[in-house]
């Protein structure tokens, strides 16, 4: 049974101030008057009442200490982000609800509650020295590029990137049959088949040609797969195919071929330029014959007309006025000499006999 503190010292104050009534007395009739002086000078000591909390009280105070110290040992108690969501499981079985962020609370030893990334998360498949690794934190899976074998047998390379995220809806589900791994289970080997059974269908020489055509197959077949499976886990962001690393040998044959193509552009620009040139000079050609056909017809044409309005009057009028011109010659120059052609449809010739070196012909 709990001591009561308190009822305890009143009890022994109340044995203190008998103890001292006692002696009082005593000295009062041993010593008379002296007695009473010495008493009325001395004052008896009062000791402090402190109040206890009783017994219910003090067991109270424990418990609450107790399950504070508790609280921060078992940590009973989840946060969860933004974010991420929380897989509730009692037991062993999975809660199908996903728990939204915030603080929540489990039983300990009976429940725990698993905080899962929902965030775009990314997994490369690129070519580096060291092993493949994990970073939850920033959500990224980085594994070694794919290699593969071309319809020919050939070693490809291949490198890309894929962009995914959980469906917050089916978490648990997903984490209940794939388990905190599941990106090992469902990206890495369905995308590492797919990019083999894409690539592989394609000749070496064709695959740096026809890089948008594999990268659409790629996104389209892993699309269909991640969709065929139960309760549709992962949501497909995108793909991106980054490189496309090939043998030294078939990257001389690409290059050979490449500045081959280059050669036989630049002979057929050649080729259609000089057709262009010649077409240029015949069309030419064939302007200066036409405008010298034209001319000839227009001269033709005026000779026609010419012989059309030709007749004899207007060539005896002609001859008169020839010879006129003759008469006046003559009166100038009386030494000269005339040649007369009969009809007079041709010019009439005279020479000066002083000056047998000049000549002048003189025409209508």
């Amino acid at each position: 049974m709990p001591i009561d503190l308190n009822e305890h010292l009143r009890q022994k104050n109340r044995n203190y101030n008998d103890s001292n009534t006692s002696n009082n007395s005593n000295n009062d009739k041993g010593g008379g008057n002296s007695g009473n002086n010495k008493n009325r000078g001395f004052q008896t000591p009062k000791m402090p009442n402190f109040s206890m909390p009783n017994g219910k009280k003090m067991v109270g105070l424990y418990l609450l200490v107790i399950l504070v110290i508790l609280l921060f040992l078992l940590k009973p108690f989840t946060i969860i982000n933004s974010g991420e969501v929380g897989v509730k499981i009692t037991t062993g079985e999975f809660d199908p609800t996903p728990l939204q962020p915030g603080i929540h609370f489990y039983i300990p030893g009976i429940q725990k509650i698993i905080a899962v990334n929902t965030k775009v998360r990314i997994a490369e498949f690129t070519s580096v020295e060291t092993s493949s690794y994990r970073n939850r934190d920033e959500g990224s899976l980085r594994n070694q590029a794919i290699s593969v074998l071309d319809s020919r047998g050939l070693s490809v390379s291949v490198e890309l990137a894929v962009q995914y995220r959980l469906d917050p809806l089916s978490v648990p589900q997903t984490i209940a049959t794939w388990g905190q791994n599941w990106e090992e289970r469902i990206i890495t080997p369905v995308i590492r088949e797919i990019v083999r059974n894409v690539v592989g269908s394609f000749p070496a020489e064709e695959l740096p040609t026809k890089r948008n055509e594999i990268a659409t197959l790629i996104d389209h077949k892993f699309r269909e797969n991640i969709n065929g499976l139960e309760n549709r886990p992962v949501e497909l962001v995108s793909i991106q195919l980054t490189e496309i690393v090939l043998p030294v040998a078939i990257k001389e044959q690409i290059e050979r071929v490449q500045v081959a193509r280059q050669e036989a552009e630049r002979a057929r620009y050649e080729v259609e330029r000089a057709k262009q040139e010649a077409e240029k000079k015949a069309a030419l050609a064939k302007g200066v014959a036409d405008a010298t056909i034209i001319e000839a017809d227009a001269q033709a044409k005026a000779n026609r007309l010419i012989s059309q309005s030709l007749n004899s009057p207007l060539l005896q009028l002609r001859q008169i006025e020839v010879q006129g011109k003759f008469n006046e010659a003559l009166q100038n120059n009386r030494d000269a000499k005339i040649f007369l052609t009969p009809g007079g449809a041709t010019p009439n010739i005279w020479l000066d006999s002083k000056d047998n070196q000049r000549a002048t012909s003189v025409s209508n």
